[in-house]
């Protein structure tokens, strides 16, 4: 099973309220922020705003949660997020795998060192040169988000090997949060229904291709998630499916994601 980590729109928040900052951030004795000892206004002062200030104590920190939360699981580290080489050196020594959305954010994961096994490429309408990408460098998981996909990508793997994906699902669940971040109810635009079968037809299509290897499904039901019951009932929607498929083509997949959103 793999658990992703990703980004999520962050709300407004009182001017005393530090709990979106890093877990190391307390107020100086101006009352300015300081992160992990360092004063933002020497920040701002010495390297001009806008500037993204990150504690490695605190990224390291978080990544040892979600391993300890999720023990045997694959837990990946959205790179949407935020990429630099610093931390796709955090997230591989602390254990974790990468997703990443583009050519560009695989590049820069492989030249700093993560093994492409451990990278899951995921997006919507991925462009030919970002698949191929993903093909040359040997990814460990392509996310198929549409049935477009299937026939395109088959075409781009090497003749004699095969490619792994998964196949990302619209569970019919909404999360918490405003409607533009919840993306797995079915009137949004990405991934596989459920409901109207498309699921079901585009695991017939990848099962049927020699050069995909369908290992599992993949779900992603929005963004400032605060309670678990959105994600119990997107595991039983998608644990169904998974049944559905071993009854249909005699394959049991091994292995499922619940995406990230965490609030």
């Amino acid at each position: 099973m793999a658990v992703t980590t990703v980004a999520t729109a962050i709300p407004p928040q009182s001017p005393d309220d530090l709990s979106v900052w890093p877990a190391t951030t307390v107020r100086g004795p101006h009352g300015d922020p300081t992160v992990s000892g360092v004063e933002l206004p020497d920040v701002a002062e010495q390297f001009g705003t806008p500037v993204y200030v990150l504690d490695e104590t605190d990224v390291r920190e978080r990544c040892r949660a979600y391993r300890s939360a999720f023990p045997g699981a694959d837990v990946l580290y959205a790179a949407k997020a935020f990429l630099c080489r610093a931390m796709v050196h955090w997230v591989h020594e602390e254990g974790l795998g990468l997703d990443v959305c583009s050519a560009g954010e695989l590049e820069l994961a492989v030249i700093a060192g993560l093994p492409p096994e451990r990278i899951v490429f995921h997006g919507n309408a991925q462009s030919p040169e970002d698949l191929r990408a993903a093909l040359r460098h040997g990814v460990g998981r392509i996310v198929v988000d549409s049935t477009s996909e299937i026939a395109r990508l088959a075409a781009y793997v090497p003749q004699g090997t095969r490619q792994r994906v998964m196949a990302r699902v619209v569970p019919g669940v909404a999360g918490a949060g405003h409607a533009v971040i919840r993306t797995g109810t079915d009137e949004q635009k990405f991934g596989l229904s459920i409901a109207d079968g498309s699921a079901m037809h585009a695991v017939t299509r990848l099962v049927e291709q020699p050069g995909l290897e369908l290992t599992g499904l993949h779900c992603h039901i929005g963004s400032q998630i605060d309670t678990v019951k959105p994600y119990v009932v997107a595991v039983r929607h998608l644990v169904g499916l998974m049944a559905r498929v071993r009854d249909r083509h005699g394959i049991t997949l091994p292995e499922l994601d619940i995406g990230g959103g965490h609030a």
